[in-house]
């Protein structure tokens, strides 16, 4: 049996989706706003009524094209990194067309002068090629590698939006998971991107590469011998990085993709709090004509954007490297921003982690760096919804976002994390740095090395107070409301501001959050029979501590006992005081407008109200 979903019509576009009283149906009830809205049938194009009847699709499209989908800048972030995908899709199709992945040897003779009658391989010739010989060819290189980066970036701030907000909460965590292998994936498109040219630098980030792998104890030799065909730097590894860029990663990417939005429909898109929206509605607008257009839209800005950006900032220039040289490394060179915290570990590592043992040199001080942060920082990025699931007990499904302040711990980890990757990002180029501000390499890197441990600390601790005292502020704007900026004197001589109050609308999102409690004060001790402690085991002591943690600090919404209570000593200090009540009436307020007041009272759609009781 399936859910009837009606939908409301919320001014003039904005919709209300929200399940009646069956489940999982994908019948839509509309609420006409004239005669003809009536029947859904009526939104079915006709010219594709022949294809329903040998498809019988209608219904499928008809969901889809009716979908909700709430509004809100945030959401914005997933589709520049869809749209940078398509972009990337589009630009690697023509480079195809002329790029020849092959190390076969040749002589450079074309149009770049300095290059001319330089040996280089086939992969970096047909790279120059495109660059001077192909019409636009240049243009459609630096708009890839553009499109590349903005993709990466879209998928990370998508990311940070999500984990923030809460959104991978049950039932969204397989999507997390999804949107986490695709972060990987992407970030090994791109380094595969970048090395094809097989110019200098390329070639520099490939031979860090083979360096990775052959820190791998006991296996790393077999692993090089695979992957490049035998001896670094042989004459396969192009061939090979093309193949996994052009054929097998993008058809991963495009599937997860696929699967990504796929749970977003069946799953319905996550909102942010505010009045008319429950877990059990979406508010916003339907996929036809409204979403659609400006998706389309908006498709076309980050386009434009994008080719903007290429047209005037170079990147790449790979004729100012040269071809590959084994004997030579490109001074100052760092691999793109979303791998430069692998460079940043493996700088800051020190050497005595070297060691031989049993007659094996084992290289920690590479290994740690590259083979084991690079899974370990995926894999916890993946895990961490069920870690989170299962330190806080919470079972519920979740489809509206929380404000990063109303989780203050999360925020506060999250943060902590992103310092971390800040200090390993600055440490890649501690090189640069200190020839820029004249200080000692060594200088620099010791102090890298203390901010990686005591940062994250020092940043943990300051965000979570941060976000405490957010919820505070907040607390105190809903009893006491807005400060006015104007101050009355009364005839006594006294002076005081005169505060306007929120009304339900702005208040609802302040209030609409819960603060749940430990689990060992919400389940109570477990005890025997003689009311005796039972001992908890170390899964279950640990996760009572670490539950502890999480919510140990918390600042509660208001109530609506308590936003009463603030009304009434309002209203009887006014009263108490004829002389403040005379006052603020000279100056156009009644009693009622003194802080916190609510002439309204308490209806029963009341935001403060709907907010606990949800």
């Amino acid at each position: 049996m399936s859910t009837p979903r009606h939908r409301v019509p919320q001014g003039t576009d904005g919709l209300r989706e929200e399940p009646g009283t069956a489940y999982g149906t994908d019948t839509l009830t509309v609420s006409p706003s004239s005669p003809d809205q009536a029947s859904p049938d009526a939104q079915f194009p006709k010219a594709l009524v022949p294809i329903d009847e040998r498809t019988g699709a209608a219904k499928a499209i008809r969901f889809g094209l009716s979908k909700v989908f709430p509004d809100h800048w945030s959401f914005l972030l997933g589709e520049i990194a869809m749209y940078s995908m398509v972009i990337c899709l589009i630009t690697g199709t023509f480079l195809t067309l002329w790029f020849v992945p092959s190390m076969g040897h040749v002589v450079y003779d074309g149009s770049f002068v300095p290059l001319k009658g330089i040996a280089m391989s086939e992969a970096y010739a047909s790279t120059l090629h495109i660059s001077f010989e192909i019409k636009g060819g240049l243009l459609i290189r630096q708009l890839h590698h553009w499109a590349a980066l903005f993709f990466i970036v879209g998928i990370a701030l998508h990311a940070a939006r999500v984990f923030f907000t809460g959104a991978f909460r049950k039932p969204r965590e397989i999507n997390w998971v999804i949107g986490v292998v695709l972060s990987l994936l992407a970030c090994i498109e791109g380094f595969a991107g970048y090395s094809l040219p097989d110019d200098l630098l390329s070639g520099t980030g490939i031979r860090a590469m083979n360096g990775f792998m052959m820190s791998a104890p006991v296996i790393g030799t077999w692993m090089t011998f695979f992957v490049f065909g035998g001896e670094f730097p042989g004459d396969l590894i192009i061939t090979r990085l093309y193949i996994a860029h052009v054929l097998l990663i993008p058809a991963i990417l495009v599937g997860l993709f696929v699967a990504h939005l796929a749970f977003i429909v069946i799953q319905k898109h996550t909102q942010y709090p505010g009045p008319g929206r429950t877990n059990n509605n979406v508010v916003g607008f339907p996929v036809m004509p409204v979403y659609a257009a400006k998706a389309g839209g908006f498709f076309f800005v980050v386009f434009g954007i994008t080719a903007l950006v290429s047209a005037l900032v170079q990147i790449n220039p790979v004729w100012a490297f040269g071809p590959y040289d084994s004997s030579q490394v490109t001074a100052g060179s760092q691999p793109d921003f979303y791998m430069w915290f692998s460079d940043g570990a493996l700088r800051l590592l020190p050497g005595w982690l070297e060691f031989t043992l049993w007659g094996t040199t084992w290289s920690m001080n590479i290994f740690l760096g590259s083979l084991l942060l690079l899974p370990l920082v995926w894999t916890i990025m993946g895990l961490y919804p069920f870690i989170e699931n299962w330190v806080t007990g919470d079972r519920r499904e979740h489809h509206l976002l929380q404000r990063p302040r109303n989780a203050p711990v999360r925020t506060a980890i999250g943060m902590a994390a992103i310092s971390m990757y800040v200090v390993l990002a600055l440490a890649c180029i501690n090189d640069i740095l200190a020839i820029k501000l004249h200080m000692s390499i060594n200088d620099l890197t010791h102090t890298f090395r203390i901010s990686f441990f005591v940062l994250p600390v020092v940043v943990f601790f300051l965000v979570k107070r941060l976000c405490l005292s957010l919820q505070q502020h907040d607390r105190e704007k809903v009893l006491h409301g807005h400060e006015t900026g104007r101050v009355v004197r009364t005839p006594e001589g006294r002076f005081f501001e005169v505060h306007a109050p929120m009304d339900e609308y702005e208040r609802w999102p302040l209030v609409d959050y819960e603060t749940p409690v430990p689990l060992g004060l919400r389940t109570g001790p477990d005890v025997d029979e003689h009311g005796v402690r039972r001992p908890a085991g170390l899964a279950e002591g640990l996760r009572d501590k670490l539950s502890h943690f999480f919510y140990k600090d918390a600042i509660t919404p208001v109530t609506p006992a308590e936003l009463a209570a603030a009304h009434v000593h309002a209203e009887h200090e006014a009263l108490d005081t004829p002389e403040v009540a005379a006052a603020i009436t000279q100056h156009g307020e009644s009693v009622s407008d003194v802080p916190g007041a609510d002439p309204s009272g308490y209806a029963g759609d009341d935001p403060v109200g709907a907010g606990q009781h949800r």
